[in-house]
């Protein structure tokens, strides 16, 4: 996967538009921080996952999962994206969403199925 993968499918999402963080593209909703790319081009800085999924994450499949001591007191994980699957990244992309998009939004798109 790349940056431009995970954007693809997310831009589809109600709410969600590209933007900036830290110097570094990112995908935000309502002004919020999706997710962003950190600086290494490869990695994605992804918000909302709380340390002990986050520690489950980087044991189970330490290639694709992983954090620094910078993020090890805040809800993040860091995914290698050359590594990662969509069906690993996107779930807690879209977990993350619905906790940052307007109740409208997520009630529509869950209508859309």
């Amino acid at each position: 996967m790349t940056f431009d993968d995970v954007r693809k499918f997310v831009l589809a999402w109600p709410e969600v538009e590209d933007g900036t963080s830290y110097g570094t593209p990112a995908l935000k909703v309502r002004k919020k921080m999706l997710a962003r790319l950190k600086e290494d081009g490869d990695s994605l800085v992804m918000p909302g996952v709380p340390p002990d999924e986050r520690d489950m994450l980087v044991e189970s499949q330490p290639k694709v999962f992983y954090f620094t001591d910078h993020y090890r007191d805040y809800p993040i994980v860091l995914i290698h994206l050359s590594k990662a699957k969509r069906s690993s990244v996107e779930p807690l992309l879209r977990r993350h969403w619905r906790t940052l998009a307007s109740k409208t939004a997520v009630r529509e798109f869950d209508a859309r199925g």
